[in-house]
């Protein structure tokens, strides 16, 4: 579990899984070869054989009045099209708890976007059906995300993630459908970052003059800082997320802004500093 703190505000960590290696279904451009010659991703982010490594994680908002959980990763008992996913076990729900969070305290649930290892967690299967696991948070989706997901749904890519962890929740009048630029309160607003799904969506916190990031999927690893042409194989316009990256990184470059990586691995933040070679990098000391 990692904590930062920006002002008042207070965000904490919850790993589901983090791991090392596999990565190239999603980003098919990072062999080990190319990854190797990038020495400041070791040890945080890769291993001395040039392996990604991975993280599953939600991050909690907690300003005081409100706690915000920002995406829902996997989730257990899920049927999945990727073996490591599918009927998972995991402790997630305790881990929230123990840090202080139980799911009935949640008041607020943002997904970034609507894949299967973000939304996870919005429902949990309990007496033969799926079920809101934060009964008492409003769900909060950019109403262009989920537009085009319910128009265009594809359960053969990943397995029914909208059956099973999305439209429980649009049932149970949980939702609220918002725009890009939504203001959740005076500390927490939506920014909009398109390409790797239509309606994606950043994360960026305000506080006593600090600031962060959380970046959701437009940055997958923070190889994507360096080598901002590699894109995911799961963006929707892989274009648009290049432009989308790149704006972004020379937005934040040398500026006192945490980014907090939705998959980035321990430490998961830093600051994004100009890459001599090129491109960016990111800071974590």
């Amino acid at each position: 579990m990692n904590q930062w703190q920006i002002g008042g505000v207070k965000i904490t960590r919850i790993i589901e899984m983090e791991t090392t290696g596999g990565s190239r279904f999603i980003l098919p451009d990072a062999t080990r070869e190319a990854c190797q010659a990038l020495e400041w991703m070791q040890p945080h982010f890769m291993d001395a054989q040039g392996n990604l490594i991975m993280s599953v994680h939600a991050l909690v908002i907690d300003t005081g009045p409100r706690r915000i959980l920002v995406d829902t990763c996997i989730g257990n008992d899920k049927e999945r099209n990727i073996p490591n996913w599918s009927h998972l076990q995991t402790n997630f729900l305790q881990d929230l708890a123990d840090a202080g969070y139980p799911r009935e305290s949640i008041d607020t649930v943002l997904c970034t976007h609507l894949h299967v290892d973000h939304v996870g967690w919005n429902t949990m299967f309990v007496d033969d059906k799926w079920v809101p696991t934060f009964p008492n948070a409003r769900y909060l989706i950019a109403a262009k995300e989920w537009a085009y997901w319910d128009a265009n749904e594809d359960e053969s890519k990943y397995g029914p993630v909208l059956a099973d962890s999305v439209r429980p929740i649009v049932e149970a009048g949980l939702v609220d459908l918002v725009k890009e630029d939504h203001k959740l309160c005076a500390e927490v607003q939506l920014q909009s970052t398109p390409g790797h799904t239509p309606g994606h969506v950043s994360v960026h916190i305000s506080a006593s003059d600090s600031e962060a990031l959380i970046t959701g999927d437009c940055i997958h690893h923070p190889v994507q800082m360096t080598k901002t042409h590699w894109c995911s194989s799961a963006d929707f316009d892989q274009e648009q997320g290049q432009s989308t990256r790149e704006s972004l990184l020379e937005r934040y470059v040398d500026e006192d802004i945490l980014i907090i990586g939705t998959h980035f691995a321990s430490p998961t933040a830093g600051h994004v500093k100009h890459h001599p070679q090129g491109g960016y990098w990111l800071d974590v000391e």
